[in-house]
């Protein structure tokens, strides 16, 4: 991926700033929105209480397997979902951060060094909380598919961290969205549009770095392995009651 360090500023810019160049697949936006839905639904739907767990673990079977799917499409979908493409030396993302204090950061076509940094850490973020919350156990109503799997103590181990780590991944959250706020006030550099219509401004993204497919056959196969494969999984998790002992 070509990096381009910012242009001077000229009388051209007003003109040149209203082309555009397409950089995300419809799949990685797809995957975002829908991780943002699932995420706050998987949160709303725990606060509303035990009525409302079923939608809870349906959310939190969503946001498995997006984020399952999302490392799938890391390795095989389009130019700048692949973590090839983005994933860089931490030395890179602290100069990076450097030149993005003294407002002489680069433009990156897909995510910069400091972004990329965050897609990693929240990924394993959800991975790991969906993951705890398949064995979860509240000991009164509730049960992870899998809580029959490991011993009481473990699902009860497991419970507690899912529920801490939730605060993790909160925190984790608002500092993106901080970011991305602040890139859109002070850059002036709309990360939120360019993840609904795909596009960034001509200037920031280098003309090979323009992506021309979805590889949208691609990205529904690899989504219907993960539901099947995740649907065969859970249909022969071993069953287990509330308060109970898996074994």
């Amino acid at each position: 991926m070509t990096v381009i360090d910012r242009p001077p500023e000229s009388k051209a810019a007003p003109a040149q700033s209203k082309e555009k160049r397409l950089v995300w697949d419809l799949p990685v936006r797809l995957f975002h929105w829908s991780l943002v839905v699932s995420f706050i639904g998987a949160y709303v739907t725990n606060r509303l209480g035990v009525a409302w767990f079923d939608w809870h673990v349906r959310f939190g079977y969503a946001v498995l397997a997006l984020v399952v799917f999302r490392v799938l499409w890391g390795m095989f979908g389009a130019k700048h979902a692949r973590f090839a493409s983005f994933l860089r030396h931490p030395r890179e993302a602290s100069h990076y951060a450097r030149r993005l204090l003294r407002g002489e950061a680069p433009l990156y076509a897909g995510h910069n060094p400091l972004g990329a940094l965050m897609v990693v850490a929240l990924l394993l973020g959800l991975l790991a909380q969906a993951t705890m919350g398949l064995f979860a156990n509240d000991e009164i109503f509730n049960v992870g598919p899998f809580a029959g799997a490991v011993s009481k103590e473990t699902s009860l181990l497991l419970t507690s961290l899912h529920k801490r780590g939730f605060y993790v991944l909160a925190a984790a959250v608002f500092i993106h969205v901080a970011a991305v706020i602040a890139y859109v006030v002070v850059k002036r550099d709309n990360l939120v549009r360019a993840m609904v219509t795909g596009y960034k401004r001509a200037e920031a993204v280098h003309p090979d770095d323009e992506i021309t497919t979805s590889r949208l056959t691609l990205a529904a196969s690899l989504l219907l392995v993960v539901a099947i494969a995740l649907v065969a999984l859970t249909s022969i998790a071993p069953v287990a009651s509330a308060g109970g002992d898996g074994f």
